[in-house]
């Protein structure tokens, strides 16, 4: 099977990385040069002319996401495909196609623990979730700061909102659709270039009506973990120690580092519904928006019927 990755910085390395292990070949679109042994393409257009590939991965600036699927669909590509999270930067409508099977890249819905967290609720109605989410962003690319990264710029689709958005995907799937928002964030820190590092926000959701989530690129020792109280039961799970707990029972994991993207993408390519979807991914976009606004407002926002 032939794949081909549309943009290569360090997520698009990664996805190449992952889907070579999983035996597939890997081709690539980007402006740069340095793809190793990968065959190069200038345009996403030029790539798909030449190879019949059947698994595409759309991960260049969350603002590009948009037109590189339009171009992708106008190129007749009939096959897979998988757009890094967020799925936009802002509420677009998605561009006409016959994509076999699509998908939206949160990979945090295959760890272990969120597993065993969403089987654990199973039957039981959540009264309070509180998820957080904080890491330093000079981390999370090595030998760049982050403000030069398109993570740290407004314009590019950055920010702490959309780049830690897993945990807003993990409410809805979790907790089903958000009905209102409350929220206050933006640019409190000097880590950004422009973009926001730190959000707190407030959530009622179908399934629970109170659902704390913060978010932030400013925690010098990272942390991602989900607590959860549902029907007397207290239920925690933990992505950087990767444990799940309920009442006091742990089960611990041994997550090597690309396991839940090696999951995600074989679910992918299996069909499965499990992957963020494209509807599913425009939900989050739509609160995305939303959280803005009712941070811009200082009022609650309600989802539109």
């Amino acid at each position: 099977m032939r794949a081909l990755i549309v943009g290569y910085g360090s997520i698009g390395r990664r996805h190449a990385e992952v889907l070579e292990c999983l035996g597939l070949a890997v081709d690539v679109v980007s402006r740069r040069h340095d793809a190793e042994a990968r065959k190069v393409f200038g345009s996403i257009d030029a790539a798909v002319a030449k190879h019949g590939y059947e698994y595409v991965i759309i991960s260049d600036e969350t603002a590009r996401h948009r037109d590189s699927l339009a171009v992708l669909s106008s190129a007749d590509y009939r096959g897979t495909v998988l757009v890094e999270k967020p799925l936009f930067a802002t509420i677009e409508p998605l561009p006409r196609n016959d994509f076999a099977h699509a998908g939206v890249g949160y990979n945090l819905r295959f760890h272990p623990a969120i597993r065993a967290l969403r089987e654990a609720l199973r039957g039981r109605t959540p009264q309070v979730a509180h998820l957080y989410v904080g890491q330093w962003l000079d981390d999370w690319r090595t030998g760049r700061a982050g403000a030069d990264s398109y993570s740290g710029h407004r314009a590019a689709g950055g920010g702490a909102l959309r780049d830690l958005s897993h945990e807003l995907d993990l409410v809805g799937w979790l907790f089903g659709a958000w009905r209102e928002v409350a929220a206050l964030g933006g640019r409190f820190g000097t880590v950004t270039a422009d973009a926001d590092d730190a959000w707190g926000i407030l959530v009622s959701c179908e399934r629970c009506p109170l659902v704390m989530v913060h978010l932030n690129c400013l925690d010098r020792v990272p942390r991602r973990a989900i607590a959860v109280q549902a029907d007397g039961q207290s239920i925690y799970a933990d992505l950087v120690a990767n444990f799940f707990r309920a009442d006091g029972e742990t089960q611990t994991y041994s997550v090597e580092g690309n396991a839940t993207y090696g999951a995600m993408h074989q679910a992918m390519l299996a069909g499965s519904n499990e992957v963020c979807s494209f509807e599913q991914g425009l939900r989050t976009v739509e609160l995305i928006a939303a959280i803005e606004q009712a941070s811009a407002e200082r009022r609650w926002i309600g989802r539109a019927a």
